[in-house]
């Protein structure tokens, strides 16, 4: 190896306030910049090392890829050599977005998704038992429980929520003899079909017949059925276009939704179908996976009393019920006394002193009893007899009908998240919920912490048949060493579901640091901001561990550090200082010459 490839060589650097500094940082080994804070220590790591390592590689890339790309400023250094490929691992980097969890920054969910997607069995959420695949012969009993006369399309599912023109599939139709295609629930002629945005998902089915309930059907229902489960993999669509007037469909048939069949997933006593498991049906940020009532966030806003009667020792006259103060209080206040003297309250007794059924009603509404309400706007007397909504509906109604920013910005004072009433908190639809791995759902799992994870996929082969265990054997050993990384680098009290952007510095700092080691890189230069923020002393010893793993993939690490642990663990020490500000900026025996001479010489062991 040359000298050039052995030293990172930086020269005259001036970043923020190093003063002209020349430096060696060996490569290859666990480097610590140490100092007080403001000496200048990320100024030299980050600000000049990595600075210049990313964007010299940014800079070797396509004129295409740069412009997706944020394009570091050049240093203030006269020369840097012996760079590589530069990787920062700060205390500023943690995604606020909702949607991201431990679980998908360290990649773990993915291949979570995978394993479910291919040994996790489905149960009934009806019943409870495991859902058995579906002959031709039950699909036809199903189809004929709709009342005689009833018209419908059996249709076969080609294309399911991809992009692309898909003119070589259409075209391979049309070669086969199907006439009428059917593209995002509009149906052409095959000749005759329209341009489809290739940028654009689309859900293209082929009409494979076009029937009606009577008793001439014959084989006629069974054959079209057979030939759409070969088409489309074992799935069938069944469309209901017309039924008859005053005729009754079966428990849980809609004219509204179609009728799926799957020769692989379905509940016989429930009805409930899958169309079929793929990695897809666990993503909740896919609409395929995610709950449609909270769109995968797993949370909701809900009006909560508590902050739409903020303080309950005010009357009602005082303007205890928060929403209803403004220009419109009195026409309010005459509601309220309306509601006062049918259910016998006074508005002018603290709200906390009001019997619950008055609080109920007040909140939540009359429902179907009317009560006469007395109205004066000075001029004329009114007297109504109706229905009260309550504060909340009346507060929910009004936002959706003056839907502005600043009825939303005046609502949201009123709501409070709580978890998704239909998900409750799991994030993903209720068919992704049903299927299980030793009787744990991909949510339920995601709710362990990262020691009760490690815990459980260590036993998971043990419940696991001879098949199974086959299939999923590779993806539970990626699993249990990307959790082995996390437990190493002290973060073993998280929970796989936890939001990114509840974590600390440290704690994201962590965790991109064990996806590191997860992704196998060599020859890059990692540069990290003090790793062991937030870590209990007797941790220490996981992340140094860590970090010496990094190393010896054959990456230069340079750490920026106060701990004594860490330092002592160094293969290299880099001191900048004395001082901070103005007083700091110089390294190594350029101390010595520090103008004020009174500074002391620290040694390593008076740390």
């Amino acid at each position: 190896m040359s000298d050039t490839a052995e030293f990172i060589r930086v020269r005259n650097a001036k970043q923020h306030n190093l003063k002209g500094i020349d430096v060696d940082i060996p490569t290859k080994q666990l480097v610590v910049i140490t100092g007080p804070s403001g000496s200048g220590k990320s100024s030299l790591a980050f600000d000049t090392v990595y600075a210049e390592g990313q964007r010299r590689y940014v800079e070797s890339l396509s004129a295409y890829a740069r412009q997706f790309l944020q394009l570091q400023s050049k240093p203030d250094v006269e020369s840097i050599t012996g760079l590589s490929p530069a990787i920062a691992i700060d205390q500023k980097t943690t995604s606020k977005n909702p949607r991201s969890t431990v679980s998908t920054v360290t990649e773990i969910y993915d291949y979570m998704r995978l394993l479910y997607a291919r040994i996790g069995v489905p149960y009934s959420p009806a019943t409870g038992k495991p859902i058995e695949s579906q002959t031709i012969s039950m699909m036809v009993d199903a189809v004929l429980k709709l009342p005689e006369g009833t018209k419908f399309y059996i249709l076969a599912p080609i294309v399911r929520g991809h992009k692309g023109e898909h003119r070589r599939e259409i075209l391979e139709l049309k070669k086969q003899g199907y006439t009428r295609i059917k593209i995002d629930n509009e149906i052409f002629e095959i000749d005759d079909f329209p341009p489809i945005d290739k940028n654009k998902k689309h859900n293209i089915e082929v009409v494979i017949d076009r029937l009606v309930i009577n008793a001439e059907l014959g084989n006629r229902l069974p054959d079209s059925l057979e030939t759409a489960c070969k088409l489309a993999g074992g799935l069938v669509y069944v469309e209901l276009v017309e039924v008859p007037e005053g005729k009754k469909l079966p428990d849980g048939v809609t004219l509204e939704e179609k009728m799926i069949f799957s020769e692989k997933f379905a509940c016989p006593i429930s009805g409930f179908t899958l169309s079929e498991i793929e990695p897809r049906l666990f993503s909740f940020n896919s609409p395929y996976g995610a709950c449609p009532a909270c769109d995968g966030l797993g949370t909701e806003l809900v009006y909560d009393a508590e902050l739409i009667i903020p303080d309950k020792t005010k009357t009602l006259r005082e303007g205890a019920i928060s929403p209803w103060t403004g220009s419109q209080q009195r026409l309010y206040t005459q509601i309220l006394e309306s509601l006062g003297k049918h259910y016998g309250f006074s508005v002018d007794v603290p709200y906390s002193e009001l019997t619950q059924e008055a609080q109920d009603v007040l909140l939540n509404g009359t429902g179907e009893e009317q009560v006469q309400m007395d109205y004066n706007d000075g001029v004329q007397h009114y007297r109504v007899k109706k229905k009260f909504e309550g504060v909340i509906a009346n507060v929910k109604r009004l936002a959706a009908e003056y839907n502005t920013d600043h009825m939303h910005e005046e609502n949201e004072k009123y709501q409070s998240t709580t978890r998704c009433h239909v998900c409750d908190g799991y994030r993903l639809r209720p068919e992704a919920l049903c299927i299980r791995i030793a009787d744990k759902h991909v949510g339920e799992v995601c709710r362990l912490t990262i020691t009760e994870a490690i815990e459980w996929f260590e036993q998971l082969p043990s419940k696991l048949n001879k098949t199974h265990n086959k299939i999923g054997e590779r993806v539970i050993k990626e699993l249990q060493k990307r959790l082995g990384f996390l437990y190493n680098v002290g973060l073993d009290y998280l929970t796989l579901s936890r939001e990114s952007g509840t974590l600390s510095g440290g704690e994201s700092q962590r965790i991109r640091l064990a996806s590191q080691i997860g992704s196998g890189l060599s020859g890059v230069i990692y540069v990290l901001d003090e790793p062991s923020i937030g870590l209990h002393q007797r941790d220490n010893d996981k992340l140094l561990h860590t970090l010496k793993q990094l190393r010896d993939l054959g990456n230069s690490v340079i750490v920026v550090e106060h701990d004594e642990d860490t330092i002592r663990n160094a293969d290299h020490l880099i001191d900048v200082g004395p001082g901070a500000g103005i007083h700091g900026g110089y390294v190594g025996a350029k101390v010595l010459r520090w103008k004020y001479r009174k500074w002391p010489k620290v040694s390593l062991d008076s740390i």
